[in-house]
């Protein structure tokens, strides 16, 4: 079927969302035709008209604000796009729903009857130790609640909206039917501050008279064992519940059903569930009986009710979790450890298994890892308190059984089984657990190890987006700041993000400190503060240059890739707090190497300026600074101590820029010069302070120069002798990158701008570690943590294999390899300028813009290149060609020369 002219049509960037609480949405579409003008309607459910936008002259097609009569809470609208082509009239139509009144929430929070979660708080320096809880997992961890309210349900009705959340994560049922595809609701949240309410169309489930709504409840983040130190009750011990069941009839009439204290709640199958240790689950105490109205509830106790309490309710924004793929097996192997299975690839999920004749109370147990040792045998990657990743399910005893976990992943390409003798590979299934983001992007090229690169690269984002961003999938599952903040543009390419990455943005927000510090990571717990106060070194770090400067960049590469200026406006008063934190730090203090010094008036106010003191992260994890004997934990020091001093004023500086640059785009005029003015007395003071004439920095690793560069840092006059230390170095590494967290983004742009384009090139086909094609001559299916996770003889280290922080390079395989990259906030104006001297012969990439699809493929074949391009309508391109560039129209065209060929 051909694609309709008008399509995708898009709510604040989401498709057909039930929960809006905008109270001016904005209206997107996709059009693949020149619109002319446009005209939208909205409608309620009677068929009301809300706005008419009347004909409006013009080519916008994204984020059209709607200007009617406010929009009524908890109703559904209709809404309608007529796209004007000429004489022709494109039409499609889509729908929204808007949120109650959360302020006005009536259902009492219920709590089943519950042992209180098992606490263990460990700090950072318990965890560099080793610290164990002496009891065993099954005398600590809890069951699973169930919980079930009858209700009744009067004839007639035409609407049914559930709206629901948890402390701890649920799964909802309605009459026997699981009500929604997502899992692990009601997602990560900064709890403290805010807790995300789901809302489910029910209509479907409900029937005239006697219903039943029956939930399970299980830890989750909220009271499981989550973070690197495995700390259980980091929100709370106890797990509750509430939910409003809202009404509409055909005679106009409503009704709101809520939880109370009518309902009933019993200890389920599962034994106990924890994201981070595993499920387990006595399939001989399945009964879902329990689901079904008439039930009868013999040895069911009464919830008790804690009152009503919306003071931290919000709407849930942005895409769930869900089941996003399954995989088969790649090979079964029965050994005398167990039968082994190998999926072929690193996941964020859980294994789905189907079991055949299996006597009743026969124990299966399935533990997880992400890789195997040197000779192929078991090897648990990921190790410390409370890693276990091991689920155990006890058989009913039917003649075929299915089960997968509920309320559990684990990071694994691997899986073990023990208490089965064998095992068909067809009733094994891995199964992928994401938030459900759309893939946008694609790339491809002649050589298969760059695709397999790139293959990494979007595996490790997705299972690493799952309810948050988080730095891998299996030991920490943090949202740290850092990590996101290096990775936003390629994210953005591969998947949209743009809801996924706003809603943790929210997050950040409002675990800002009152003194504007932006913390390391996010959603954050009071456990995450105490054990600051009592932890050594790094494990002390609150806030840190590069990871606290995520409140400013993130929504800047958001602005850039989705052109909304909503971004900008919801965090520019936390990036306005953030950077008069820097500045009143600079004032305080003077690094340490100075305190001591008598210092020049003019050098001390220099001083005043650099926010250069404080503990951080640095450049972490520069490869040079790790090598050594030292133990991990001390060896990872090294990069702070060396770096934070340069680091930390470089990201002021950039922090600075796009405050000036946000205010700009806001309107605030005043303060945009304000803020550049800033910029500019900070740079010129680190310039005084660090920069030699010969454009040499006191610290002489990569990642210095890669910063200083690719932040804008130094005068224009140093860039090209900067340039050539940084190129230096890398050649003193053997034409190896030695860069950190921070700086990996910029290293091979920082060369390439400085005029060391084959070196550039260089790094990037560089299969000896660190390096990233080292990684997939490994057969890394993932990003690692660690440039060297594991050596040159296949044997593994104990750190993760999925982190995508160093996939930033993916980033550039688009837009420096294929050539294609927005160069206008909203990909309006585009950039398609391929590297043709890269050594491949063809090369594609692919993004599914906010105006539609932009593309580009070129080929070298027998002296001529054929290049491909696809511009959607309402953006212009500028293609770059040997020796010319060529404007380009929206649409698909294709481009032919001769390339010059000259004798060696």
């Amino acid at each position: 079927m051909a694609r309709r002219s008008c399509h995708t049509l898009r709510v604040e960037h989401l498709d057909s969302p039930l929960m809006i609480e905008a109270t001016r949405p904005r209206f997107s579409w996709i059009v693949e035709h020149p619109q002319d003008s446009y005209q939208l309607t909205v409608r309620d459910a009677a068929g009301t008209v809300a706005w008419d936008s009347g004909v409006v002259g013009g080519g916008q097609t994204t984020l059209v604000e709607y200007r009617g009569e406010p929009l009524e809470r908890d109703a559904d609208y209709l809404w309608t796009v007529h796209s004007f082509s000429g004489t022709a009239v494109h039409t499609a139509e889509s729908s929204f729903a808007t949120a109650p009144d959360l302020a006005a929430w009536e259902a009492e929070w219920i709590e089943p009857v519950q042992e209180s979660t098992h606490h263990e708080q460990y700090s950072f320096l318990d965890w560099i130790k080793g610290e164990t809880e002496p009891l065993p997992v099954d005398q600590r961890l809890r069951p699973a609640q169930l919980v079930r309210q009858d209700l009744e349900i009067r004839p007639e009705l035409a609407r049914a909206r559930l709206y629901a959340t948890a402390h701890g994560v649920y799964s909802a049922w309605l009459n026997g039917q699981r009500i929604s595809d997502e899992v692990l609701a009601p997602g990560f949240d900064s709890y403290r501050h805010r807790l995300s309410v789901q809302a489910y169309d029910v209509l479907a489930m409900l029937l005239p008279g006697a219903n039943t709504m029956g939930f399970v409840l299980a830890d989750g983040w909220w009271s499981g064992r989550i973070g690197l130190t495995g700390t259980s009750a980091q929100f709370g011990d106890r797990l509750a519940l509430t939910w409003q069941l809202h009404l509409g009839f055909t005679d106009g009439s409503t009704q709101v059903i809520t939880s109370d204290s009518s309902s009933c709640s019993a200890a389920g199958p599962w034994n106990y569930s924890d994201l981070f240790i595993g499920e387990h689950y006595d399939a001989r105490r399945a009964d879902d009986s329990w689901l079904l109205p008439g039930f009868g509830q013999q040895g069911w106790t009464p919830v008790s009710s804690l009152g009503v309490d919306a003071r931290t309710l919000v709407p849930f924004r942005g895409e769930p979790v869900r089941r996003v793929a399954q995989l088969p097996v790649a090979s079964v192997e029965h050994r005398a450890d167990g039968v082994l299975l190998d999926f072929g690839q690193v996941i964020a999920g859980r294994l789905r298994l189907k079991l055949r004749g299996q006597p009743r109370g026969q124990h299966i147990i399935i533990e997880h890892t992400e890789t195997l040792d040197a000779r192929g045998e078991w090897f648990q990657n990921i190790v410390g308190m409370n890693k276990e990743q091991t689920d155990h399910y006890i058989c009913a005893g039917d003649a075929v059984e299915e089960w997968e976990p509920e309320f559990t992943f684990h990071g694994f390409r691997y899986a073990r089984l023990t208490g089965l003798d064998t095992l068909d590979p067809e009733d094994a299934t891995a199964v992928v657990v994401s938030s459900d983001l759309e893939q946008t992007g694609s790339f491809s090229s002649s050589d298969a190890r760059l695709n397999r690169l790139h293959q990494n690269v979007v595996w490790s984002q997705r299972a690493n987006f799952l309810s948050i961003p988080t730095d891998c999938p299996q030991r920490e599952r943090a949202g740290w700041s850092g990590d996101i903040q290096v990775f936003a543009e390629a994210a953005a390419n591969n998947a949209g993000v743009c809801t996924f990455l706003l809603r943790w943005l929210e997050n950040l927000r409002s675990d800002q400190l009152p003194d504007g510090r932006i913390p390391i990571l996010s959603p954050r717990s009071e456990h995450d503060e105490q054990s600051a106060l009592e932890s050594p070194g790094v494990g002390a770090i609150v806030a840190a240059a590069g990871w606290s400067d995520a409140v400013a960049i993130l929504p800047w590469k958001l602005y850039e890739r989705y052109g909304d200026p909503r971004v900008l406006e919801e965090n520019y008063p936390a990036v306005c707090r953030w950077v008069e934190y820097q500045a009143l730090e600079a004032e305080r203090g003077l690094p340490s190497a100075l305190e001591d010094l008598p210092l020049s008036p003019r050098r001390r106010a220099r001083q005043r300026l650099l926010f250069n003191t404080g503990p951080h992260f640095g450049d972490w994890l520069t490869p040079s600074t790790l090598e050594g004997d030292l133990p991990l934990h001390e060896a990872m020091d090294r990069a702070p101590k060396l770096t934070s001093e340069l680091v930390a004023p470089m990201f002021q500086i950039h922090s600075l820029d796009l405050a000036a640059r946000m205010a700009a785009v806001l309107g605030h005029l005043a303060d945009a010069a304000q803020f550049s003015q800033r910029a500019a007395r900070v740079r010129a003071a680190f310039a005084a302070e660090y920069l030699d004439d010969d454009a040499s920095l006191p610290v002489a690793l990569q990642g210095m120069y890669a910063l200083a560069l690719g932040l804008e840092i130094l005068p224009a006059a140093q860039r090209r002798r900067a340039g050539e230390h940084l190129a230096a170095l890398v050649r003193s590494r053997g034409d190896r990158l030695d860069t950190g967290f921070l700086s990996t983004p910029f290293l091979l742009d920082a060369l390439w701008d400085t005029g060391h384009q084959d070196l550039a090139r260089t790094l990037l086909w560089q299969d000896k570690a660190p390096s990233w094609l080292y990684e997939v001559d490994r057969g890394a299916t993932t990003i690692w943590e660690a440039w060297d996770a594991v050596d040159p003889a296949g044997v593994p280290r104990q750190v993760s294999m999925n982190h995508y922080a160093f996939g930033c390079v993916d980033e550039w395989l688009f837009r420096k390899v294929a050539g294609l990259a927005p160069s206008a906030p909203g990909w309006r104006e585009i950039s398609i300028d391929p590297d043709f001297s890269c050594g491949l012969s063809h090369a594609e990439a692919s993004v599914q813009t906010p105006l539609g699809q932009a593309a580009v493929s070129w080929t070298v074949e027998h002296g001529q290149l054929t290049v491909n391009t696809v511009v959607p309508y309402g953006a212009g391109a500028v293609l770059n060609l040997p020796g010319q560039q060529i404007r380009l129209a929206p649409g698909t065209r294709v481009h032919q020369m001769d390339l010059l060929v000259t004798a060696d």
